[in-house]
């Protein structure tokens, strides 16, 4: 069983690869409940969050396929991400899942998490942009709060997130809630934007050049053109979730040209 996280930048973006990464994506659909309450009162703090997304993050980590030590592309990851464990205060931890879709996602406990689609189809300085992207709204604290509202409306919506005040451990069918609220949250544009600013940077940072924010999204944004609009094939979904990135891929090139970078 493979589950779907949602993705600031790019989701679900299904590609016939390697026998590697031939799986797909998806949220076990058995766990998830018919309708959305409203939370009950219930107060998190930080802490308790960052309880929930370790929770949450090992439960994905189990259901989906981790790339081993051995594999190239658990090696190419390593190598790119060397320098950037402990990145502006953050403790940060790399994966890569052996999916076929074009996708990433950070938490907000520094877990990051890069399928084999995107890395497949990505150079290293668009994979490191992808990356410094989720990497900006987890220091900007976005994926801290779009996950406490997520926990808010799915796996604690009837309350049972605090007894006596001490946060309780998820079931796996809360997980299975708490994976589709995940899934289908959203962040704002200008959170986007600044998320975008933030990987232009971060791809500085490492010495990468900050042309590979503009070029990835050049590369999803064709690829929801091949879409055009038909929700069964690769790119519409995305699209319809980010209908800026055309926007967002002239923006950062914009940048990038301003800043004296030559396209690559």
């Amino acid at each position: 069983m493979f589950v779907r996280t949602r993705c600031s930048l790019v989701v679900a973006i299904s590609l016939a690869l390697a026998s590697t990464a031939n799986a797909q994506f998806k949220l076990n659909s058995k766990t998830i409940g018919a309708g959305v309450k409203a939370a009950k009162a219930v107060t998190l703090s930080d802490d308790e969050v960052i309880k929930y997304t370790k929770e949450y993050i090992q439960w994905m980590d189990e259901h989906n396929p981790v790339a081993p030590a051995s594999d190239p592309l658990a090696q190419r990851l390593a190598k790119l991400t060397a320098k950037a464990a402990n990145y502006e205060g953050m403790n940060l931890n790399f994966k890569v899942y052996l999916v076929r879709d074009i996708n990433a996602f950070a938490c907000a406990d520094g877990s990051v998490r890069v399928c084999a689609g995107l890395m497949q189809v990505m150079t290293d300085d668009e994979v490191m942009g992808v990356i410094g992207h989720e990497i900006g709204h987890v220091k900007n604290k976005d994926s801290k709060d779009a996950f406490k509202t997520a926990l808010m409306t799915s796996a604690l919506k009837d309350g049972v997130s605090s007894q006596g005040g001490t946060a309780g451990a998820l079931s796996d069918s809360q997980l299975g809630d708490l994976g589709e609220a995940v899934a289908n949250s959203a962040y704002s544009r200008g959170q986007e934007s600044q998320a975008d600013n933030y990987g232009y940077d971060f791809l500085k940072a490492n010495k990468l050049n900050p042309w590979g924010m503009s070029t990835a999204f050049e590369k999803l944004w064709k690829a929801s053109q091949e879409a055009n609009g038909d929700k069964k094939k690769k790119g519409s979904q995305l699209f319809s979730s980010h209908p800026d990135t055309e926007k967002r891929m002239v923006t950062m090139a914009e940048k990038a040209k301003k800043d004296g970078y030559s396209k690559p």
